[in-house]
């Protein structure tokens, strides 16, 4: 599975230089020169003959310029090329990820699919996606039946998680389902 770390932004300067929207909470580890990260499946050209973005790039340099991650990638050697890059998600694969030594923190891959469990065992629905918002993150809880609902991931709202049983035990106040 790919585990999305940046989205390629504009391009910065004329030798290359992207600016990234970072998306991990070690940049500095997955952005290292020498590192390779995988680019979105389809990431294509809509013009025949143009540069076509490769399926793995090369971080060749990266720095820290008034807050933004600007990356060099071998091989994009203009801001025509860089230009190409917009909007690529870039990523690595999560079988190269290891977990968290901290047992109470999870990466979103670990969590998506497990299924939602109340305290009495009534199953909810399962894991879609997590949103990262700026209060807490939040599980998007895909539901049998009616529209997903976000649940803060909390430890007074999500009180275990168990990965080995594939299953979210929740705690849900009253109507936070039909918000």
């Amino acid at each position: 599975m790919l585990l999305v770390v940046g989205r390629i932004g504009k391009p910065h300067g004329i030798r290359g230089e992207v600016t990234v929207e970072v998306r991990t909470d070690e940049p500095e580890a997955r952005f290292a020169p020498g590192s390779v990260l995988r680019t979105e499946p389809g990431a294509v050209p809509a013009e025949p003959g143009a540069w076509r973005v490769p399926p793995e790039l090369t971080v060749e340099s990266a720095r820290w310029h008034q807050g933004r991650l600007l990356v060099a990638f071998e091989g994009v050697l203009g801001r025509d090329v860089a230009e190409a890059l917009r909007n690529t998600l870039v990523g690595v694969d999560s079988a190269d990820v290891a977990p968290p030594e901290d047992p109470e923190e999870f990466h979103d891959h670990q969590l998506v699919g497990l299924a939602v469990v109340t305290r009495d065992g009534e199953r909810l629905g399962e894991v879609a996606r997590i949103d990262h918002a700026p209060a807490s993150d939040l599980l998007v809880l895909r539901r049998p039946e009616g529209p997903p609902a976000l649940i803060p991931f909390v430890k007074a709202i999500v009180p275990e998680v168990d990965l080995a049983g594939g299953r979210v035990v929740v705690d849900l106040p009253s109507g936070l389902l039909d918000l």
